[in-house]
C-alpha cells in the first residue's frame, strides 16, 4: 500500500494523485496526467522496450519480469493518440485495480499531490460522449492542466475477458428502486442494463454531488439501494457513503461502492465510512446479487423491528 494512503483518511473527499508526463517534442511540449496513487504499486525504469509486432493492440509493448509477475506494459502515448518523444530513464507506472496488475508506460514522473476531489472539473460534456474518451476530470494546478486518466477503461476495452461473467442472479419479484453513481459513462450504462435485468428502476448521477441533489429532493422517494462508485469529480464515493449515513432520513439505505479501488488492502476504507458492500468492477453479477440480497435483509430487519413484542 502507498504510504500516502495510510494518511489519508476516507470521507474527507481527498485523494493523492500521482503526476506524471507525456513528452510530445519541443513545438507541442508535455502533456501532464494524472492517477490515483491507490491504483500505483510502484514506479520503475523502462528498459527500452520497443513497440511489438504483431501485438493485439499497437500500445501493446509486450511484458517484462516483475518479481515473479509477468508484467504487460502498455503505451499510454499510443492508446491517447499522442506522439511521443523517446527519452532515455523514462518509466512505468505499475498499477493494481481490478484484480490485474498492469505497466503504464510515460516519459516521466513529476510530483504526488493531496487535493480535493471537489477541485477536480468534469470533463466537458462533448469531450465525455467521445467513444475512446479515457479523461475523467481536470485538475488546474498552478500553471497546467492535470488530465485525469480512467486506466480501467484502458483495460475493459483492450481485455475483453474483463466483461465476461457469470450468470445473472434471477430477478426480484417487485420493482426496485436504484441510485448508480458513477462518472463514467460506459459504466454508467453497464451498471444500469444489468441492474435492470434484476427488476431495478434506476436513477443516474455522474458525481457524489449530484446524486446528494437527488437524495435531498423532497419530492423523490428514497431508493431501495445506492451503487457508487469511489473516484469521482466534486464529491467521492466515500463522502458520500458518509453523509448518507450521517442522515437520519436515508441511513438505513444501503449503500454498495462498486470500484476498481475495492480490494483486500483498501476495503477498511469503505467499511470506516459505513458501506454496507463493496465489490472490485466489473463484477457486475456479484453486483446485482448483493443489491438484492442486502435489500432482502433491510426488509427482514424493518419486519423484526414491527413484530409485536411477547409480553
Amino acid at each position: 500500500m502507498p504510504q500516502s494512503d495510510i494518511l489519508l483518511e476516507a470521507g474527507t473527499n481527498e485523494l493523492d494523485v500521482i503526476e506524471f508526463y507525456i513528452d510530445e517534442g519541443p513545438v507541442r511540449g508535455r502533456s501532464t496526467f494524472g492517477v490515483n496513487v491507490a491504483k500505483v504499486l510502484e514506479v520503475i525504469e523502462s528498459p527500452g522496450l520497443a513497440p511489438l509486432p504483431g501485438a493485439p493492440h499497437p500500445c501493446f509493448m509486450g511484458t517484462i519480469p516483475l518479481r515473479g509477475l509477468v508484467l504487460p506494459v502498455l503505451d499510454l502515448a499510443v492508446w491517447l493518440n499522442v506522439p511521443r518523444v523517446p527519452q532515455k530513464n523514462e518509466v512505468i507506472l505499475v498499477t493494481r485495480f481490478n484484480e490485474r496488475t498492469t505497466g503504464f508506460l510515460a516519459t516521466g514522473v513529476t510530483l504526488i499531490h493531496r487535493i480535493q476531489w471537489r477541485d477536480v472539473e468534469p470533463p466537458h460534456p462533448a469531450l465525455a460522449r467521445l467513444a475512446g474518451n479515457c479523461i475523467t476530470g481536470l485538475l488546474h494546478l498552478e500553471d497546467r492542466f492535470i488530465q485525469l486518466l480512467d486506466l480501467e477503461k484502458i483495460i475493459m476495452e483492450l481485455d475483453g475477458a474483463l466483461a465476461e461473467e457469470e450468470p445473472m442472479p434471477a430477478p426480484s419479484a417487485r420493482r426496485l428502486r436504484a441510485l448508480v453513481v458513477e462518472d463514467s459513462g460506459i459504466m454508467r450504462q453497464m451498471v444500469r442494463d444489468r441492474l435492470e435485468e434484476a427488476n431495478f428502476e434506476v436513477t443516474l448521477a455522474g458525481n457524489g454531488q449530484q446524486a446528494c441533489d437527488i437524495l435531498r429532493d423532497p419530492g423523490r422517494k428514497p431508493p431501495d439501494i445506492v451503487v457508487s462508485d469511489i473516484e469521482m469529480p466534486l464529491m467521492d464515493g466515500y463522502t458520500l457513503t458518509k453523509k448518507i449515513k450521517e442522515d437520519p432520513r436515508l441511513a438505513a439505505t444501503p449503500v454498495v461502492l462498486f470500484s476498481s479501488l475495492v480490494t483486500d488492502e483498501l476495503r477498511h476504507r469503505g467499511l470506516s465510512v459505513g458501506a454496507d458492500g463493496q465489490i472490485s468492477k466489473p463484477q457486475f453479477a456479484n453486483l446485482a446479487s448483493l443489491a438484492l440480497s442486502l435489500i432482502a435483509s433491510r426488509g427482514r430487519r424493518g419486519e423484526d423491528a414491527s413484530a409485536p413484542k411477547d409480553a
